[in-house]
């Protein structure tokens, strides 16, 4: 799979971020960015960071770059911490993918009201905690849901009505996990599946394995365990070997991450989406230092862009 067979739409809503030139900046006028991350020890973030620091590299006279992450998807007080350092540091803009939808938003509104620019990927912030701290933020990122449904359509295909599968999800207080598994109820409805039970895997590979193997024992004709990203489907994968289930048992995932491409080529993980991690928090900065080339205020910021998300078989190119 390669970045450049986007949809037309997408490629489109992505011109839009990459169609600005920073005028020249003197070494003390460049703008100071921010990327705050989830978990560093997932790979989809990991590849976030490096994507974003080639970015940085590229573009070395335009903006300086900062960049951490949290050691676990749930150290949400850690990832707070973080967004209060950065707002210290005076940062010209934060470009965070949020580890609680809604926890984030008071550190977030002190940043937007100290005049930082705040840029949101990959974990919607929480609509209705936004609005009652009468801020908007950017939202530059893909359709969560719509990239799930086209995974669990996938799946669908080898399933028949009245079989049972299973949803492992991300941190259940997180906009994109309850969007993936969204998507993936929608296909499962659409070929009449039936979902026995939805847990959290908290987007990790050990939890996930854990609720995989407890889904496997409880229903014994399990046909089918979607997992929310692909973490997650690793342990999944790891479960549905050791209950001597392989090739029994259909495991899907979400992120098109490097340990899942062998998975896919063997057939034990029958499908994932790509989101295109490497790129996630580049848009991000593009966005943020458009505005500040702009002299755009917060409010002025777009509501959404929209980015692509396809779907990854073994035969995806």
């Amino acid at each position: 799979m390669t970045f450049t067979r986007r949809t037309a739409q997408a490629a489109a809503a992505l011109a839009v971020l990459g169609a600005f030139a920073l005028a020249p900046a003197h070494a003390q006028d460049k703008p100071k960015v921010a990327l705050v991350m989830k978990s560093l020890a997932n790979e989809f973030f990991a590849t976030m960071e490096d994507g974003a620091k080639a970015h940085q590299k590229a573009n070395a006279g335009q903006y300086t770059l900062v960049a951490n992450g949290i050691k676990n998807e749930t150290d949400t007080a850690a990832q707070i911490k973080m967004v209060e350092q950065m707002v210290a540091q005076k940062v010209n803009a934060l470009v965070i993918a949020p580890a609680d939808s809604k926890a984030l938003v008071p550190a977030i509104k002190a940043a937007v009201d100290k005049g930082i620019l705040v840029v949101n990927i990959d974990n919607r912030l929480d609509a209705a905690a936004l609005k009652e701290k009468n801020i908007q933020v950017t939202f530059v990122g893909p359709d969560n849901r719509a990239g799930a449904k086209l995974v669990g359509d996938y799946l669908g295909k080898q399933l028949k009505s009245g079989d049972k599968v299973g949803i492992i999800e991300g941190v259940s207080t997180t906009f994109n996990a309850q969007q993936r598994t969204l998507g993936y109820q929608d296909a499962m409805k659409a070929v009449g599946a039936n979902v026995v039970g939805v847990q959290s895997g908290q987007w990790e590979i050990d939890k996930g394995n854990t609720v995989a193997a407890g889904m496997l024992r409880e229903h014994p004709d399990l046909k089918a365990l979607l997992a929310g990203n692909d973490s997650m489907a690793l342990g999944a994968v790891a479960a549905v070997k050791a209950a001597g289930k392989t090739g029994q048992v259909q495991v899907v995932g979400y992120d098109n991450i490097g340990a899942i491409k062998p998975m896919l080529a063997d057939g034990r993980v029958l499908a994932t989406a790509d989101q295109f991690g490497a790129k996630q928090a580049v848009f991000g900065i593009e966005t943020a230092l458009k505005a500040l080339a702009e002299k755009k205020t917060q409010a002025q910021m777009p509501a959404e862009i929209k980015t692509d998300v396809v779907l990854v078989t073994k035969d995806s190119k």
